[in-house]
């Protein structure tokens, strides 16, 4: 299997996980009556992974922390802001649904940052065939909520 090969499957996995990790936290929320305390014990024990996964391949990354760019820390803002209103969302307007806005905000989100080659990334030029895939997604997440 060829590294792309391998990287795609990964991110599959990853895909798969987010509407799980949608429906198990938003039942997390209901079950405690606090969609944030359930998002706070999501992120302790994903700190806890990824802590263990930085010791385990090599802790070196930590010691250039403090020369970063510090807009590269918003990232943290953006998965909390993602794992809060999904866990609060999820519950009111159904898990296929709360996931499917988020996959077209992914993909209108990752057109703009591969079309201008924002925040270092390569640049890859809007072709009118994944405007066309965008615009495909926005018409089946409104097909979907006509049902």
């Amino acid at each position: 299997m060829s590294a792309f090969h391998g990287y795609a499957a990964i991110m599959l996995l990853a895909g798969i996980g987010i509407p799980i990790l949608a429906a198990l936290n938003a039942g997390l929320g209901r079950h405690v009556a606090s969609p944030a305390a359930a998002a706070t014990v999501l992120f302790v024990v994903a700190f806890v992974v990824a802590l263990c996964t930085a010791i385990l391949t090599g802790p070196d990354g930590f010691g250039k922390l403090a020369s970063a760019p510090k807009h590269l820390f918003l990232g943290g803002v953006f998965v909390a802001f993602y794992v809060l209103s999904v866990t609060w969302i999820a519950p009111k307007i159904g898990v296929g649904t709360a996931v499917f806005f988020v996959l077209l905000g992914q993909m209108i989100a990752a057109a703009a940052i591969d079309h201008f080659g924002l925040f270092g990334a390569a640049v890859s030029p809007l072709t009118l065939m994944r405007a066309l895939g965008i615009g495909t997604m926005a018409l089946g997440v409104w097909i979907i909520q006509q049902a």
